[in-house]
This record gives C-alpha cells, sequence and structure tokens, in this order.
C-alpha cells in the first residue's frame, strides 16, 4: 500500500497492559441518518508500539500498516500529548480534590495521629510508674469534687426560691375567682325570684 493512501488517526491511549501494544481509542459525534440525533461513536485500535513508550491517557498519532498480529495493524508515528494518570488510591482521592478543602481534614488527621502516639506512649511510661502517680492523682479529684459542690449549691437554691414566688401568686389568685363564683351564684337566684 502507498504511504499517501495509508489513513492516519489520532487518538488517546485507553491500555498499555500488553507488551509491545497499546490500544488506543478514538471518539468522535455522528448525526443519525433518520432521527437526527447525535451519537457517540468510538473506536478502538491496536496500536504497535516496540519500545513501550505510550502511557495511559497521551493523546497519539497512529497510521495504518501492514498486518503485525490477528487485531494488529497499526503503528506508533508520535506521541503528541503526555497525560499523567496516576494510580487512583482512596488517600490519594482525598489530597488531589484540592488543598484548601482537605487541608483541614489531613492536619487533624495528622494531630489525631500523634496524639494517640503520644497516649501510647504515656501508658507505657505510666505502666512502669504506677505507684508514684497514684497518689497525686486522687488529691485533685477530691478538690475538683469539692468545688463541683461549692457551685452547685447557690444555682439549686435560685430556682427554688423562683418556683415558689410562682406557686404563691396563682393561690393568692384563685380566692378571687372563687369570689366571682359566689357572686355568680348569688346572681342566679335573683333572676329565680324574678322568673316567679
Amino acid at each position: 500500500m502507498a504511504r499517501s493512501m495509508r489513513k492516519v488517526r489520532v487518538g488517546a491511549v485507553v491500555r498499555t497492559n500488553q507488551d509491545k501494544t497499546a490500544i488506543v481509542e478514538m471518539v468522535w459525534k455522528q448525526r443519525h441518518r433518520l432521527y437526527r440525533k447525535q451519537m457517540r461513536r468510538v473506536a478502538r485500535f491496536y496500536v504497535h508500539d516496540p519500545l513501550n513508550q505510550c502511557q495511559p491517557g497521551d493523546t497519539v498519532r497512529i497510521e495504518e500498516t501492514r498486518r503485525i498480529s490477528k487485531n494488529k495493524h497499526w503503528r506508533l508515528m508520535a506521541i503528541l500529548e503526555r497525560k499523567l494518570v496516576a494510580d487512583v488510591r482512596p488517600i490519594d482521592l482525598e489530597t488531589d480534590v484540592g488543598q484548601e478543602i482537605t487541608q483541614p481534614r489531613i492536619l487533624a488527621a495528622e494531630a489525631r495521629a500523634e496524639a494517640a502516639v503520644a497516649d501510647a506512649v504515656e501508658e507505657t511510661a505510666d505502666t512502669t510508674e504506677e505507684p508514684e502517680t497514684e497518689a497525686p492523682e486522687e488529691a485533685p479529684e477530691e478538690s475538683i469534687e469539692e468545688t463541683a459542690d461549692t457551685t452547685e449549691e447557690p444555682e439549686t437554691e435560685a430556682p427554688e426560691e423562683s418556683i415558689e414566688e410562682t406557686t404563691e401568686e396563682p393561690e393568692a389568685e384563685e380566692p378571687e375567682g372563687e369570689d366571682d363564683q359566689e357572686s355568680e351564684g348569688a346572681d342566679e337566684p335573683d333572676e329565680q325570684e324574678e322568673k316567679e
């Protein structure tokens, strides 16, 4: 086949699993003849890459050639654009989103890890020095309890007084209501006498 008649395509490398072979994908849109709807068309080419230069994500130019194997009849002409596609792991996914969003999370995770290491070191130190550290720990607990008792007493007294004051007021209002009922009862006999 004459070189001028060979087809040339530009596409993106999808896979490079096989030795000396890369799979290149070319995507284009085509309008349906009857329904006039845009359709996405995809063509995959097995490309001969003797030096294994291609990496996933690269944009390459390929040229038609003689049949090299069952599926492979294209060869690599040039790598037009390199694109780094990293192997994505869960931790990498968080860091790639954006430093503004993930930076506080990363710092918090590092702080928690450092605190866990510090706690582990303190626990090992406490196990070796247990008899010496028991007595000082008890004294501050007692003083904390005493201060808590003194602070709680005034708080509990104030609400009780306010409750008593509020309960006394309705009692004073109730006799007034009773007087109203008595006066209403007094009005009723007068009405009965007028009817007779």
